[in-house]
């Protein structure tokens, strides 16, 4: 052994001992690199690997902290770190509602999905939302909420969908900002994710998607940046898949170019949930993923063996460490806040049933037909979802919620009648079905497929005012739908609201629809047997109450179409470039470092669409569609004003419209703002949305002035040749409309002269 062997063994020791004899050294806001400088490697790699490697049992099931969470961190006591512990989900938290060794429950209030809130168009409501549930977030002693789900709705068929917000980048950034503000107002964190362009759940861990640099940057990364420029979320989730051959949890590109240099993000990255037998650890930390979630023994070793070996350099390793250290600093845990595992339920019940009837989206309503007056207090209530309510997705997006208000019980509640002899059959039919799903014969879906006998529908015309039949329809992580029995409706389902119509039209009675839905159905071909239809998604727990709130006029629905609702799956721009069809196994393996043949949509995509995703295609392309984006009626009527228009020095601009009730009962009004220029030198969509905003309750005959703001980037444009975002000169109109087809007033912006905005690196780049 050489003498500088020794001596450096020596050191080693005495600086081990030395760390053992610092008691007073322990994490503070503003020592995190004193701390830093004390770890052992071996500290510095279980901070980076979730605590998963001792406590982690199998998905959402972490049992160490808070039963039911999705994982944690590894404490360093010596170091006065703590653990901190992280849990989904997006309309709700989630963690194990029963724990051993106690009777007590520990429920969640479950809120409207990710797709109803965003159809609020209301980021003060979603702000509620989002205060609500960090509520429940901190009293249970979790630090960090992993949500809200940010990808786009690329396509109608997405499994996910009912976690996001939009197929617009600008409405997604916006509601993400907002919910993220809210939450955080708490003291506790968020995850933004799944980083980036997440827009499929088959084959969800490694496809790859091949997409235009000024695809990915004008709609896919738009929403991130906007909610981690705004809102400033403590951490982000990296996704699965590819981007253009790169692995987005091992793209120093996405995580640490863009993210950080480009946008300026401070907190971590989390990688999304994964078994480590594919993963690259030493690179996803060499990347910018700062914690590998949810974290394993093998991971562990893999890593202090990289950096051992110099394939991980311990800077490299040391900026993970570093940033995870100043995110403890911010959470509960760290503050030692004293949780109460005692969450104002009833209280945040209230406001999700309050906040649930401002989401849901009256699609039609025919000669008055809602709210519902006079005498029409006797329903006859069809399709089983409106016995079986279903208030929030699968997955992950799930929340152990202590009940769910049926249809049923709010209708009831409201004081309507329900025809006996019909709900007598139906709850027979729903509490057999019930019995066999526990014993895994029989599922949700072969109830769609049940239709009423004639006679029963014959009879409840006889009985009933008017007939109401709920369509539901349930998704979730890991599998995406199909276009046939789910984007459109079932055989038995069209030939129920062909035949109800049929009965109840005949005695000079309405039908209402009710979707229930957790994302796009097809109406085009039924929406004329219907004399109102009621869109509600999937509205959480008190999801009965609120749908009869808005269909007996307690509440005056305002929500708004988040995305646009084609008339047929075939005219939306991506279904060729999407697994609407597939039938295969969900998850591939890592492509490609497990070769095999390549499969278009499973083992690749390509978003050849571009920039032209939903609404931008359909109102480009002037193709037909059931309802167009941004759609949704009033129980009354709204005008509105010439807008004004003026731009700051800084390059803001304020938009300024008067809006007035000029109906008969008091109601809410969403202002939409999209911005067009005709004589482009480069491909545009007709019309973007620029900016919106969204009134309070107006009284009949009263006005109010709706302010909003956008940005000469909000006008801009990518050009993939210098890699800069453009202002082009010319003259943009700004276009004032209740939907994207609806354009009421215009007002002009004069750009003299164009002008480079920011220029930004060459990464992602096709190849």
């Amino acid at each position: 052994m050489t003498t500088k062997t020794i001596l450096s063994a020596l050191f080693v020791a005495i600086s081990l001992n030395s760390f053992a004899q610092s008691p007073d050294l322990v994490l503070k806001r503003g020592n995190e690199k004193e701390i830093l400088s004390r770890m052992t490697l071996e500290e510095k790699v279980s901070l980076v690997i979730g605590g998963g490697n001792t406590v982690f049992t199998g998905y959402g099931n972490s049992q160490k902290y808070v039963p039911g969470s999705a994982g944690n961190t590894v404490p360093v006591p010596r170091l006065g770190i703590p653990a901190t512990v992280l849990a989904d989900g997006p309309a709700g938290l989630r963690i194990s509602p029963l724990r051993q060794g106690t009777d007590k429950t520990y429920y969640c209030t479950g809120f409207p999905v990710g797709t109803a809130i965003a159809s609020s168009w209301d980021t003060d409501l979603v702000r509620e939302v989002g205060s609500a549930i960090g509520s429940e977030v901190r009293e249970y002693g979790v630090d960090v909420l992993l949500a809200p789900g940010l990808n786009l709705m690329r396509d109608p068929l997405c499994g996910r969908n009912f976690e996001y917000y939009s197929e617009d980048p600008l409405l997604s950034g916006k509601m993400a900002a907002a919910y993220v503000s809210g939450v955080q107002s708490n003291g506790v964190g968020t995850s933004v994710k799944h980083f980036a362009v997440n827009n499929q759940e088959t084959n969800r861990k490694d496809v790859d998607v091949r997409i235009s640099e000024r695809a990915l940057r004008e709609v896919y990364l738009r929403g991130f940046e906007i909610a981690v420029k705004e809102s400033k979320p403590w951490t982000v989730m990296s996704a699965y898949n590819m981007i253009n051959g790169q692995q987005c949890m091992e793209s120093r590109d996405l995580l640490t170019t863009i993210l950080r240099d480009e946008w300026g993000f401070e907190g971590i990255v989390m990688c999304d949930w994964a078994s480590p037998g594919w993963r690259d650890s030493a690179k996803e930390i060499w990347a910018g993923n700062d914690l590998l979630t949810p974290g394993s023994e093998p991971q562990y070793q893999e890593v202090i063996k990289a950096v051992n070996d110099g394939k991980l350099s311990l800077k490299d390793l040391d900026d993970c460490v570093y940033r995870i250290l100043r995110y403890i600093t911010w959470t509960p845990r760290y503050k030692g806040l004293q949780y109460s595992d005692n969450p104002p339920l009833e209280k945040n019940a209230l406001t999700a049933r309050q906040i649930a009837a401002e989401c849901q989206v009256l699609l039609k309503n025919e000669g008055g037909t809602l709210p519902l007056q006079g005498g029409n207090r006797k329903v006859a209530l069809f399709g089983i979802s409106s016995y079986d309510f279903i208030a929030g997705g699968t997955g992950s997006g799930n929340v152990n919620k202590a009940y769910v208000v049926n249809l049923l019980d709010g209708l009831e509640g409201a004081g309507l009648e329900v025809d006996a002899p019909l709900k007598e059959m139906y709850i027979e039919k729903r509490d057999a079905s019930l019995a066999l799903m526990q014993s895994s014969a029989l599922g949700r879906g072969s109830l769609q497929d049940f239709l009423p006998d004639a006679e029963y529908i014959e009879g409840s015309s006889d009985r009933a005012d008017m007939a109401i039949i709920t369509i539901g329809r349930n998704c979730g992580e890991g599998a995406d739908r199909h276009v046939w029995n789910d984007f459109n409706l079932t055989t038995a389902e069209s030939n129920m609201i062909r035949m109800v119509s049929s009965a109840f039209h005949g005695k000079g009675k309405k039908v209402i629809v009710i979707l229930n839905i957790s994302g796009v159905v097809e109406t085009a071909s039924w929406k004329e047997n219907a004399d109102a239809i009621l869109l509600s998604w999937l509205p959480g727990q008190e999801g009965g109450n609120s749908v009869a709130d808005i269909l007996t006029g307690k509440v005056n629905p305002s929500g708004r179409l988040p995305m646009t609702f084609p008339a047929d799956y075939f005219d939306t721009p991506t279904y060729d470039n999407f697994p609407y069809d597939y039938t295969g196994p969900l998850a591939m393996g890592n492509y490609p470092k497990i070769p095999r043949p390549e499969r278009k949509n499973v083992h690749f995509v390509n978003y050849d669409e571009g920039i032209y995703v939903g609404y931008r295609h359909f109102d480009t392309r002037g193709t037909r569609v059931s309802y167009p984006f941004g759609y949704g009626l009033s129980y009354t009527t709204f005008s509105y004003g010439s807008p004004k228009v003026s731009k700051s020095s800084d390059g803001k601009y304020s938009l300024s419209v008067e809006v007035t009730n000029t109906g008969s009962v008091p109601g809410k009004e969403v202002v939409q703002a999209y911005y067009s220029l005709s004589s482009s030198s480069v491909d545009r969509p007709v019309r973007q949305l620029v900016c919106f905003g969204k009134t309070p309750l107006l009284s009949p005959g009263e006005k109010t002035t709706v302010r909003m703001s956008f940005t000469e980037r909000d006008l801009s444009y990518f050009d993939e040749g210098t890699h800069s975002w453009i202002l082009e000169k010319g003259s943009y109109q700004i276009c004032i409309g209740s939907n994207s087809r609806n354009i009421l007033e215009t007002a002009t912006i004069e750009e003299k002269n164009s002008k480079t905005l920011e220029k930004v690196n060459a990464v992602l780049l096709e190849k």
